[in-house]
């Protein structure tokens, strides 16, 4: 069958909302291993475009009281993590003897949100496409496993929705997974990791501020307007209850378009980005995002954060 046709089968499948967001990762990464990819650049624009439209549309389905106390919590959270994270990820890119800026951004994928914070670091430490296309896949591969193992092990350990929603949104690097893995699990935990996760990825733009200073860089900074958005919906959503019907369809149209997007990136996972990868760069992102998981896990299990 040709690459194209069936690209486009799969697609719609995943967008028919019978297909739960963990599959929809795998039929993607069946495809990206098994098939060369006919959209490559067309799809990395989409899934940026429609992944940030989906984060908007779950939140009219979402109560902004709720969005604003679990948002003010895993703000505090979150700096801690990500401070943590950037500091323990330099000494293990340092003791691994990868180069200092795929270093760099792998740290600062697995603190903040995964790609779309490596995308946005890149131009201001002048990466090569070469430490890009190594940072992304590593944060891509690890993403991809993360999705899979959380609901599994938060389920073993008895978490409860909103633990579970703060432990993916502290613990797994892009918002397109901290929501798949979230929403399998139930929808406060949804409600949680997308919150606590938003919270998170506000901070792409202080950590860049912060490296173009050091780096001396002028490179424009990327600002995530997305979540503003997502605000403004569940703002909707909590004082205008006529709209409740329209809102629910936005909200099941937001929970389909995150499926599609994890088709999406699954699809973009292919032979040669896993080569690309190289063994020290994936080392590093596992540790590290081991470190960050573990220690994340057992503070919520033993009550030392919550919200």
């Amino acid at each position: 069958m040709n690459s194209k046709i069936l690209f486009v089968i799969c697609a719609v499948v995943c967008a028919s909302g019978f297909v739960t967001p963990p599959v929809a990762l795998a039929i993607g990464l069946g495809f990206g291993l098994l098939v060369t990819h006919p959209f490559p650049a067309q799809a990395r624009k989409l899934q940026k475009l429609l992944l940030q439209a989906s984060v908007v549309g779950l939140g009219f389905g979402m109560d902004l009281q709720q969005v604003i106390r679990t948002g003010k919590a895993g703000f505090f959270y979150t700096f801690i993590g990500i401070a943590g994270a950037l500091l323990l990820g330099q000494i293990l890119g340092r003791a691994l003897r990868v180069p200092s800026t795929s270093s760099y951004l792998i740290s600062t994928g697995t603190a903040i949100c995964g790609g779309s914070a490596i995308a946005a670091v890149a131009p201001i430490t002048q990466a090569t496409e070469e430490q890009i296309a190594v940072s992304l896949s590593t944060v891509f591969v690890l993403n991809s496993i993360a999705l899979w193992l959380f609901p599994p092990i938060g389920a073993a350990l008895h978490l409860s929705q909103a633990q579970f929603g703060l432990w993916s949104a502290l613990a797994i690097h892009d918002t397109s997974s901290v929501v798949g893995a979230a929403a399998k699990y139930g929808t406060i935990a949804l409600a949680v990791a997308t919150t606590v996760k938003l919270a998170r990825a506000l901070w792409i733009v202080p950590v860049s501020v912060g490296t173009a200073m050091v780096k001396k860089s002028k490179a424009r900074i990327q600002w995530p307007w997305f979540i503003a958005f997502f605000c403004l919906a569940a703002m909707l959503n909590t004082y205008l209850p006529s709209g409740s019907g329209a809102f629910g369809a936005l909200a099941k149209l937001g929970k389909i378009g995150l499926t599609v997007t994890l088709f999406l990136i699954g699809a973009g996972v292919s032979k040669k980005t896993l080569q690309q990868v190289g063994f020290r760069p994936l080392l590093q992102g596992t540790i590290l995002w081991f470190i960050v998981a573990s220690l994340s896990l057992l503070l919520i299990l033993r009550n030392l954060i919550h919200l």
